[in-house]
């Protein structure tokens, strides 16, 4: 019940295993047009590169996607996942598709970085490989660029890109807190508004919350304790009807029914502090959720084309 499921940070990194090079920079202009009163020459216009997508106005091209989609296929096989079974088809088929969707994401995220004027310099990427291979040694360094089939140019790509992608993330999550008002609440969990409704009766004829919630409670995770949910900031609880219930009520006051995605919820505040430092757990969650609401908007925002089909 407690914590949201999230990635891992970095939160846009998890996203962009793949990165693909842009064909022309977002702000490239356009040529200017000459006009001429010499006879024209014909000459036959170049056929266009196959695309996998257009992210505004900016392709994603269909050999990019083919190679990273070859390289999640290569991980596959390192994993010891056929992809000839039925299991290992199904996995390259979702494959197919998390590949053109970080694609999708990393060319999102080096458009806003270059209209914030966020780059990394090739002084920066030098250093950092070079201390990746002097801390792993270079031939433990070379042969993972083999068993990833990766070239060091692959790989200074996808360090640039995991590089512009950190500083994005970092710059997203600056308005994140590092102190707020937490609550320490505790709740019962159960499957039926009927069973919740007649837990709320006991309540509040003066029956003993966590006696309560170590008999009814399903939410094994704070059953034991009582339903104690501990202290937390808003934008914590995996259930936002519960937390907005919660952060409504006094220290003491009991909370009416609550229904959410995961069953009936009666919540009890116990105290109240209106500043307290964050946990550094609580503080990641935070961090990664403002991180990919960040990257949802860009998505929003977006003029989004995909041309391929995503099944192998």
């Amino acid at each position: 019940m407690r914590h949201m499921k999230m990635g891992l940070w970095p939160v846009l990194l998890g996203l962009l295993t793949a990165c693909i090079e842009p064909m022309t920079s977002p702000m490239q202009p356009m040529a200017t047009a000459v006009v001429s009163t010499a006879t024209p020459t014909v000459t036959p216009s170049p056929t266009p590169e196959p695309q996998a997508a257009l992210v505004n106005g900016q392709p994603i091209l269909l050999a990019d996607y083919e190679r990273e989609v070859a390289f999640y296929a290569a991980s596959m096989a390192m994993a010891g996942q056929d992809a000839a079974t039925v299991e290992g088809q199904e996995a390259l088929a979702q494959g197919r598709e998390l590949v053109l969707e970080m694609l999708i994401n990393q060319l999102l995220i080096e458009q806003a970085a270059h209209a914030a004027g966020v780059t990394v310099s090739d002084e920066e990427l030098d250093a950092t490989i070079a201390s990746l291979r002097a801390e792993t040694g270079e031939d433990a360094f070379q042969q993972w660029l083999v068993d990833q089939g990766m070239s060091l140019e692959d790989f200074r790509r996808r360090l640039r890109s995991d590089t512009i992608a950190t500083q994005m993330a970092n710059r997203a999550v600056e308005s994140v807190p590092t102190r707020a008002e937490h609550i320490h609440a505790r709740h019962i969990l159960v499957n039926t508004a009927e069973e919740a409704r007649q837990i709320l009766s006991q309540l509040q004829a003066g029956g003993d919350f966590a006696s309560l919630a170590r008999t009814y409670s399903q939410d094994v995770s704070t059953r034991d304790a009582g339903g104690d949910l501990g202290f937390f900031p808003q934008g914590i609880l995996t259930a936002p009807e519960v937390e907005a219930a919660a952060f409504a009520l006094q220290p003491g006051q009991i909370s009416d029914v609550i229904p959410s995605s995961m069953g009936y919820h009666i919540v009890q505040v116990i105290e109240r502090v209106p500043d307290m430092e964050i946990a550094p757990e609580n503080l990641r969650l935070l961090r990664e959720k403002a991180s990919r609401t960040w990257l949802e908007g860009l998505r929003a925002a977006a003029d989004i084309q995909r041309f391929v089909s995503t099944t192998p």
